[in-house]
């Protein structure tokens, strides 16, 4: 018998009783699935935090100096200095000095907003671009002047899309606003990344307490040598202070790196518990397969009386069982694929979330191949025991 006949056979034997195949392909279909569908949500979780990431930088460093008491100390000039002292390896840099003083506009207090010191580069280093107006430039951090650029969301909800020319306060101070940015997101809305205002760095220093800057964002110019360029930074400061305590050198890529790590782990964990349900798939199919070799003992001794082969009879019962678990494993891709919908839909709706499931195709063919893998696997036991059963035995079973 040709194997294309044992698969017609195959086939015509799991058709021939539908409900017990579906039961015993259930233990398949749902370890499938669930592996498809936790390893989408893996990748999912992976492009959300990719993407969050990338609105930080994945090209950047943040630099805090807190000098730790020590009577040494960085200006910006030292910073500035050390970027240009190295431009194989950096790119721009911006002192950056977050003002907690309350923001007013108008007769509102505006709680949500976050107001923030940077220098001119600080937009085109984040990849900011300006709707209106102008961006803060050079004079204005020199001259300390009191001008400011505001996010989109602050521009519609309490300029009516005229910001530029009026003014807000910080605290105290009275700023001009001389720029909107272009909306950063889709929904604008309070406490959002459009929900901000930029001063010169030098002007938002004056206003703090300490008057002095310590924190930075250096850009780098190969994001594949981001490592050495933390390096390069760190090696600077501990020259200075001779501390490793007085500062911190923080690479938003290695941080990607390691939340990508955890997001794997998790998932890895998770996928091989939902595995388990596979292994009891193959239990339920070894078991199904064991029953069928009693109900057709006779058939077997009939084929053997005429002059089937041992294999011809092991072929027919492992390809009947690969086979099972394969349509199991068919089905179970379906229905993760559905889900995975299903889940995409769910976790925007409810979260208000941008996470999409999406399964890979590298794990759907090894939930394919380990499903018919475990059918051959489990299958071949039922398919030794039919093979080694003697056909007057046989023949005589009633």
């Amino acid at each position: 018998m040709s194997f294309l006949e044992t698969f017609q056979l195959a086939i015509k034997n799991i058709c021939s009783s539908k409900l017990r195949t579906f039961l015993t392909m259930l233990g398949i279909i749902i370890g499938v699935c669930a592996v498809i569908v936790i390893v989408g949500l893996g990748n999912g979780m992976q492009g959300y935090i990719e993407d969050s990431f990338a609105d930080l930088g994945t090209d950047s460093l943040t630099v805090m100096v807190m000098g730790r008491g020590s009577s040494r100390s960085v200006s910006e000039e030292d910073m500035y200095q050390m970027v240009a002292d190295h431009p194989e390896e950096f790119k721009q840099l911006s002192p950056s000095v977050s003002v907690s003083s309350f923001l007013k506009i108008g007769s509102d207090t505006v709680s949500s907003s976050t107001v923030s010191g940077v220098s001119e580069e600080y937009f085109s280093m984040k990849g900011y671009e300006i709707s209106e107006g102008r961006g803060l430039q050079y004079t204005d951090i020199s001259g300390r002047k009191k001008v400011c650029v505001v996010g989109q969301y602050l521009n519609m909800a309490y300029f009516g899309g005229s910001a530029v020319g009026q003014t807000l306060k910080v605290g105290n101070t009275t700023f001009e606003i001389v720029g909107v940015m272009a909306a950063e997101s889709d929904d604008l809305e309070e406490g959002g990344a459009d929900d901000c205002v930029f001063l010169p760095y030098s002007t938002a220093a004056r206003m703090s307490y300490t008057g002095s800057i310590n924190s930075y964002t250096v850009t780098v110019q190969d994001k594949d040598r981001i490592a050495e360029a933390k390096t390069l930074v760190e090696t600077t400061l501990y020259n200075i202070f001779e501390d490793e305590d007085a500062y911190t050198v923080i690479s938003m890529s290695e941080m990607l790196d390691t939340m990508n790590s955890m997001v794997n782990m998790i998932i890895g964990v998770l996928a091989a518990i939902a595995a388990i349900s596979l292994v009891v798939g193959g239990i339920g199919i070894m078991n199904i397969m064991l029953v069928s070799v009693t109900e057709r003992t006779r058939e077997i001794g009939i084929r053997k009386a005429l002059g089937a082969k041992e294999s011809a009879i092991m072929r027919q019962f492992v390809i009947e069982a690969a086979t099972t678990s394969a349509l199991g494993g068919v089905l179970g891709i379906a229905v993760g694929y559905l889900l995975s919908s299903v889940a995409t839909v769910v976790i925007t709706s409810v979260l208000g979330t941008s996470l999409t499931v999406s399964p890979s195709l590298l794990a759907v063919l090894v939930a394919f191949g380990v499903s018919t893998g475990i059918g051959v696997v489990f299958g071949y036991l039922p398919a030794k025991k039919a093979a080694n059963l003697n056909p007057i035995d046989a023949l005589r079973y009633d």
